[in-house]
């Protein structure tokens, strides 16, 4: 059986893919910072024992590396960095832009990802797909930016693609694919369950 290690699978995109994968089968580990809170995600997982839920803010690279030892035995064949955040706020653009929060989106957005990529390097080797997925976004594309603002997400999303692009030439010859995708905007709907 594959296995999966989702980060945010909290809510939104990577519950959803949490979701998805354990539907199809798959051994899903969902990372999530506060899993007592991820109360979706601790229900999804009542409902299937596929799915492992761990605690993991990928803003604390010390936390990262303990995942990986508790996993060493593991083998990972697809690795989904989807953990970001966006940062900019009506109140901080240029001229006022909060560089402190500007640091921690880079941190989250772009050095997380590698960070993860490094720290489960082995687990992905020994897997039969081996894979690292990252969710970009189109807003980090330098040619189709006919609009500005959004500074500080924008240019973490256009370094993970740069880094990523690196990555994936680095791991070529390892037979490791590296992704990078655009999953469109995102809009969560809420749907009344008749009783």
């Amino acid at each position: 059986m594959a296995t999966v290690l989702i980060t945010g699978a909290n809510r939104g995109l990577g519950l959803e893919f949490t979701r998805q994968y354990a539907a199809d089968g798959w051994n899903v580990i969902a990372c999530c910072r506060q899993p007592s809170l991820a109360s979706d995600l601790d229900r999804l997982a009542g409902q299937c024992n596929t799915i492992q839920v761990e605690a993991l803010d990928v803003a604390d690279f010390a936390q990262i590396d303990a995942l990986s030892g508790k996993l060493s035995s593991r083998c990972i064949d697809v690795l989904i960095n989807n953990a970001g955040v966006y940062g900019d706020s009506q109140a901080g653009g240029f001229g006022q832009l909060d560089y402190q929060t500007w640091t921690k989106v880079l941190l989250i957005n772009t050095q997380a990802p590698l960070k993860m990529a490094e720290a489960f390097l082995n687990q992905i080797k020994c897997s039969e797909k081996k894979l690292i997925v990252n969710i970009s976004s189109l807003m980090g594309s330098i040619a189709d930016n006919d609009s500005g603002g959004s500074i500080l997400y924008r240019s973490s999303k256009a370094a993970l693609n740069a880094a990523m692009k690196s990555l994936a030439i680095d791991l070529k010859n390892q037979s490791i694919g590296v992704l990078i995708f655009h999953p469109g905007w995102v809009k969560l709907i809420w749907v009344a369950q008749m009783p």
